[in-house]
């Protein structure tokens, strides 16, 4: 009995479906589509649910400067694929500046993008079969979404095929990276599988880079089997909590020469959160966990992907 890419890619999106993520056919969000959430094809961000989430983790905010934030992230354009992207993690993680005027003077704070501590807050949505133009017309067969940003793009082959196997999905992603560079500008994550194999990576790392995610609680290794290596990486890289930690604490830019994503793999993510909650456990000072976490973290640095 042969399985198809589709049946994969449906699978897929039932396990997104049981971590409670919305999941969208791409074609129905499209601009011609029966739910258009895009003004036109060459645009991947989608504005709405960004501006929603805006407002709502920043209420007290006026409308001008909300609207500014999602002009900053949807236009603001830092020259270099690797050197934007660093900027963009940076707007996650700390927010957007903006400034805005208020009774004759000129106010200043930081937009919350995401709201890190509640992961219910914010909008978690997946759609498959996500068309982008760019150079030329790209379609990758997931696309996953917080707050409206496209954070990871996941590619699917046929493992019945031989000449389309995982590194054929990672060789499609590098396609993607060359002609849609739009999509890329906000993510985190590029996963490629072959329904059986599933390769995880940055969107500077290489093939070598690429490499399993083996658990989902972070204890059991393989727990669903070897031969379900997309299932567990779904399922333990995207569960809410997790995933909002890992963008938070487990991605690096590295410069030495040449500017380097870098992200954790799946033992030195769990590595580490065990280490900060045994530290926390024993009630030390506030100090004295920064402290830890900070130098656990720069050590790992040097040596994830």
């Amino acid at each position: 009995m042969s399985i198809y890419e589709s049946d994969v890619e449906r699978e897929m999106l039932s396990w997104f479906n049981d971590l409670d993520y919305e999941v969208v056919q791409g074609p129905d969000i499209a601009p011609d589509g029966v739910t258009p959430e895009r003004r036109n094809y060459k645009q991947a961000i989608l504005t709405e649910r960004l501006e929603s989430a805006l407002h709502r983790f920043n209420p007290n905010l006026p409308g001008d400067a909300i609207r500014d934030t999602v002009s900053v992230l949807t236009h603001g354009n830092v020259p270099g694929q690797i050197v934007g992207n660093r900027e963009f993690h940076r707007w996650l993680v700390t927010g957007v500046q903006v400034f805005w005027q208020q009774d004759g003077e000129t106010k200043s704070t930081r937009v919350q993008v995401i709201d890190f501590d509640d992961p219910s807050r914010n909008d978690w949505l997946v759609a498959n079969q996500f068309t982008v133009f760019g150079s030329r017309e790209r379609r990758p067969d997931a696309v996953v979404f917080l707050n409206g940003l496209p954070i990871a793009v996941i590619e699917l082959k046929n493992a019945a095929s031989e000449q389309a196997d995982v590194w054929a999905a990672f060789q499609q992603l590098q396609t993607y990276k060359e002609d849609i560079p739009e999509l890329f500008r906000s993510n985190e994550l590029l996963i490629a599988s072959d329904g059986v194999y599933a390769r995880l990576g940055s969107i500077s790392a290489n093939a070598e880079r690429f490499t399993a995610w083996r658990t989902i609680d972070g204890e059991q290794l393989d727990p669903l089997g070897r031969f379900a290596e997309l299932e567990t990486m779904v399922r333990g890289v995207f569960r809410k909590d997790f995933l909002l930690d890992y963008i938070r604490h487990f991605v690096l830019f590295e410069d030495d020469g040449t500017l380097t994503k870098k992200i954790a793999a799946y033992h030195q993510f769990h590595a580490v959160r065990s280490v900060v909650q045994r530290v926390l456990d024993v009630s030390v000072p506030v100090g004295v966990a920064k402290a830890v976490w900070s130098g656990t973290r720069r050590a790992l640095g040097r040596v994830w992907r």
